[in-house]
């Protein structure tokens, strides 16, 4: 989180309300060059308003006008507590500080949307933030003081046993003629009647360094043994070390680049400035920003790192460190791992979260292409979600009521009753890649791994989602049956539009007649037959069906999912109705690798057969191979018979 300062410009105190009225950022540069712009200003009140910027001492609420292009105007309320305790010490202290004028300031936490650099500085425009809190802090009227006004409410590392060297940095805001400190070093003093030569100060400063690197590391590494990421102090002070170790090495350039010009005299001095900014891309530096990358390749990232380290999670955490240095969340899952990418539930320990989010990205570029995967978005309904290995009961047949007269007995009916069992079903596919293929092919690699796995999976779900003839597999194969097995197929009845008008009425018929839910409704067809729809024209020349289109669209306001994967043949395409909220789908979500680079692959795609040739058995270490496994755990089933019907036989636009 970013901090910004600025003198608490008081509109109005009231003590019986404890109420304060002023701005909480202003469009001039703050006491470290740094500009906030109000009209940028982004927030959801009511805020917290908290104690010198410390989120365990809440001291009463905030709300914010609106932002003009003077400032953002607020009125802050001071809690008023009467129980005696720790609560009513604090809120106390805060009101009676900010009555006797000992708090003279204010301070925003944001989160930039978008910055820019302040030509000239050392500071940043803030054109667009979002701010969580507002702070009452503690500002030194001198503006030479000598601590780091952003930071000086954060309590250093004491645990560590460290003592903190601060960083200078020096800029000129707008209109000021001197430097703003941001950060004075307390740099060791030389002896009486000595003068710190350059390289003194450079190892002085180079040991402050040090420290500082090696505080982040400690950081890093605690966290890395617990399993979690940096908790809100931790990620406060490793991000302000960031900010010092930056600005200790740009000084450590400075004063190299001094020493330097003290050796050749006759050589100019470069220009402050400019040297900080060509030299800025060598000094350390944290890399906060997540690439966005396209969805899949962070999977496929994963997967060729542990490929390299032949599934050893040591050896492809060191990969992924020389490969993909820049990515942060890989760097985060190689340290968290704890097995060779087969977790398969990681609901078990939360604090494996990017895990999750790569196996999520790997799903978001699967599932927009699957059947199944456009259920429930781009105003498609959703399938109806349950968990694997559940029972559901259910209802064969209805029991009757009858009117009865007065003095006859009332009848007896009966219902029928049934129950389902969902188990668990899987997809799976193995592809083989070769040494040369990772080596001479990077980063194509990442895109052939996922798109290899992702295809095999596509192809698999979509045909048996919609293939009458895919009925329930069990053994080798065990798989659900398609949504359309075991329907009775209604016969096209033409080929031109009031055919094709006359079709989709007796696809309804059964719907009609079982009452089902018709806001649930979705048309599922192949291209060809959506296409065929965009072309067909009345006499006048207008389309027949104007919401058609080849990815889909809808008829009379029923939406149509379009798959190459739908069967057809030379006698015709399908055309299926199908009632989302009446067919059943579990689903984890969760894409799951085994590597192997040791195994030897039976290449055959018949799970059933148990009798490989030798030509079929390929050894990966013999040939310089890895195979990748994905899995995938998916399984669907009709609610009841009625939820599907079909039309087969469809030529719909042909003479």
């Amino acid at each position: 989180m970013n901090r910004a300062y600025s003198f608490l410009e008081t509109k109005a105190v009231s003590d019986e309300s404890r109420t304060i009225t002023g701005w909480a950022t202003t469009p001039q540069p703050d006491r470290v060059g740094d500009v906030v712009e109000p009209l940028g200003v982004k927030f959801k009140n009511p805020l917290v308003l908290l104690w010198q910027h410390d989120h365990d001492k809440p001291i009463g609420t905030v709300e914010f006008g609106a932002p003009t292009a003077k400032g953002v105007p607020f009125t802050a309320t001071v809690a008023t507590v009467d129980e005696p305790g720790t609560l009513k010490d604090r809120v106390d202290e805060a009101w009676q500080s900010v009555k006797a004028g000992l708090i003279r300031a204010v301070s925003i936490g944001f989160r930039s949307l978008d910055s820019e650099p302040i030509k000239g500085t050392y500071g940043i425009r803030y054109k667009s933030t979002e701010v969580y809190e507002l702070s009452l802090v503690s500002v030194p009227a001198n503006a030479g003081a000598v601590f780091n006004i952003k930071s000086f409410d954060v309590g250093l590392p004491a645990a560590s046993g460290k003592k903190e060297i601060p960083v200078v940095r020096l800029g000129k805001p707008a209109g000021a003629s001197a430097p703003v400190v941001k950060h004075i070093p307390v740099v060791p003093k030389p002896e009486e009647g000595q003068d710190m030569k350059f390289g003194e100060q450079i190892k002085s400063f180079q040991a402050a360094l040090e420290q500082k690197s090696a505080r982040q590391t400690e950081l890093m590494e605690k966290a890395g043994e617990e399993g979690r990421s940096l908790d809100a102090a931790e990620s406060e002070e490793f991000d302000t070390l960031s900010d010092e170790i930056t600005a200790t090495t740009t000084h450590i350039k400075r004063l190299e680049a001094m020493q330097a010009a003290d050796v050749a005299k006759a050589k100019p001095v470069e220009d402050v400035t400019k040297m900080a900014e060509r030299m800025r891309p060598s000094a350390p530096a944290v890399v906060k920003s997540v690439k966005n990358e396209e969805p899949g390749i962070g999977f496929a990232k994963f997967a060729l790192a542990m490929y390299a380290g032949k599934g050893d999670i040591s050896s492809a955490k060191a990969f992924a460190e020389n490969k993909f240095a820049d990515d942060i969340r890989l760097q985060g899952i190689m340290k968290a791992a704890v097995a060779a990418g087969t977790t398969t539930d990681p609901t078990w320990a939360g604090n494996l979260v990017d895990y999750t989010n790569l196996s999520s990205e790997f799903v978001d570029f699967l599932r927009p292409r699957t059947i199944v995967g456009q259920f429930g978005v781009n105003g498609v309904p959703s399938l109806r979600r349950v968990p694997f290995n559940v029972r559901i009961p259910g209802k064969t047949s209805a029991g009757r009521a009858s009117w009865v007269g007065e003095g006859y007995r009332k009848p007896v009916t009966k219902s029928g009753y049934e129950a389902q069992t969902r188990t668990w079903a899987k997809i799976a596919a193995i592809s083989v890649v070769t040494d040369e293929l990772s080596r001479f092919s990077d980063p194509s690699i990442q895109t052939l791994v996922r798109d290899d796995l992702a295809d095999a999976v596509i192809e698999r779900m979509d045909e048996d989602f919609v293939d009458p003839a895919k009925a329930v597999g069990t053994g080798a194969s065990a798989s659900p049956a398609s949504i359309t097995n075991g329907v009775t197929p209604i016969p096209s009845s033409g080929t031109d539009a009031d055919a094709v008008r006359a079709d989709i009425a007796a696809l309804w018929a059964e719907a009609d007649a079982t009452n089902l839910p018709t806001g649930s409704a979705v048309y599922i067809t192949d291209t060809k037959t959506a296409r065929a729809l965009t072309l067909m024209r009345n006499p006048l020349g207008s389309r027949e069906f104007p919401e058609v289109g080849l990815n889909g669209g809808t008829i009379d306001g029923v939406p149509m999912i379009v798959s190459n994967y739908v069967p057809s043949d030379s006698s015709g395409s399908l055309f299926i109705l199908a009632f989302a909220s009446e067919i059943y789908l579990a689903d984890d979500g969760v894409v799951t690798i085994d590597l192997s680079k040791e195994a030897t692959i039976f290449l055959d795609d018949d799970a059933a057969n148990a009798t490989p040739t030798a030509a079929q058995l390929v050894s990966m270490f013999q040939t310089n191979q890895t195979a990748i496994r994905a899995e995938r755990w998916c399984r669907w089933q009709k609610r009841r018979p009625q939820a599907v019907s079909y039309l087969s036989d469809v030529q719909w636009g042909t003479a």
